[in-house]
């Protein structure tokens, strides 16, 4: 029922060389900092602090999607260190802002540790065309940088273009990939592609195993216990598994990623995200929303997508991010 690929690595692309972050991060997510920061400018530019600056800056924070919760829970942090400070220019509200918004991130700021387990299995998650294959083919090319091995677990058996689209990530990356037959008659379980890819992993010593998954909405009961099921199934295979639970998170989904974090989580316990197309969006402050959501416990935000390359998927670096946004 299943196969095994495996392709010749790209020695162009291994000996390839990441831009820098700051300057990628910037790059991607120039529509959010135009969009955030001319807003700003005319705020900060010049004048004082009263509530007529406040309510501007409410209505700034929510165009970019910050959020209820995220909008209150900053400008009541800048009244704060107005009144300890004795703030009176508007132009002092800047940094007081940059300040707080990486005290709100950074709690979710939190690189994953693939070393703890051999092999490391990461299951990905996710509605439908938020980017989870897109998104397993650049983790397995960051983790490959590492010098760390990868195997593909090509669990989506539903998508007809699917294992098509993992097996072209598995030879752009050189990289071993489990899937159904192509010219099997039916579509195959996917807990059992995954339970079988795990066991090859074990087999040959792969450092990391990447598990995808197909797109359900949350709202498909069926496919939400049918998602339950490949994960106890991964269980089986391995009784610790799976040691990451990753969501993928389309940005241009706005507040919606609030409700998306909750179905998965209560479905699965979510144990970390993956925010893709930060560089398609003017809104990427839906990251704070998710902060100020999760405040008590904040999910850890692992990789953030800044564009369509291969090395456009970077751990995510709160003093870095929102640098990004107000340069």
């Amino acid at each position: 029922m299943f196969s095994l690929f495996k392709s010749k690595k790209n020695s162009t692309e291994e000996n390839s060389k990441p831009e820098g972050l700051t300057s990628k991060i910037r790059q991607g997510l120039t529509r959010t900092r135009q969009n955030l920061g001319k807003q700003l400018a005319g705020l900060f530019g010049s004048g004082k602090i009263d509530e007529a600056l406040y309510d501007e800056l409410e209505s700034v924070l929510l165009t970019a999607d910050a959020g209820v919760n995220a909008t209150s829970w900053l400008l009541e942090e800048l009244r704060k260190k107005v009144k300890r400070d004795t703030l009176n220019d508007a132009e002092q509200l800047k940094e007081a802002l940059q300040e707080a918004l990486v005290g709100l991130l950074a709690p979710m700021a939190q690189p994953l540790d693939v070393t703890t387990k051999k092999p490391f299995v990461i299951m990905i998650a996710g509605v439908n065309g938020v980017g989870k294959t897109t998104t397993i083919g650049k983790l397995a090319h960051y983790f490959q940088s590492q010098g760390r091995s990868v195997l593909l677990a090509a669990g989506d058996t539903f998508r007809a273009a699917a294992r098509e689209q993992l097996l072209a990530w598995g030879e752009r990356n050189g990289i071993t990939v489990i899937a159904q037959e192509s010219d099997s008659q039916k579509k195959s379980d996917p807990a059992a592609v995954i339970f079988d890819a795990i066991n090859a992993a074990k087999a040959r010593d792969i450092d990391i195993v990447l598990a995808d998954t197909a797109g359900r909405l949350t709202t498909q009961l069926h496919l939400m216990e049918e998602i339950k099921k490949i994960k106890r199934v991964i269980t089986k295979a391995m009784p610790d598994a799976p040691h990451e639970i990753l969501l993928v998170l389309d940005a241009n989904t706005g507040q919606n990623a609030i409700s998306q974090l909750k179905a998965f989580d209560d479905a699965l316990g979510v144990t970390g995200l993956v925010l893709t197309k930060l560089d398609g969006t003017a809104k990427g402050g839906v990251i704070a929303a998710i902060a100020a959501q999760y405040s008590q416990n904040p999910p850890a935000l692992r990789f953030i997508g800044i564009g369509e390359g291969l090395e456009d998927l970077r751990p995510f670096d709160a003093q870095e991010f929102v640098e990004a946004l107000f340069d």
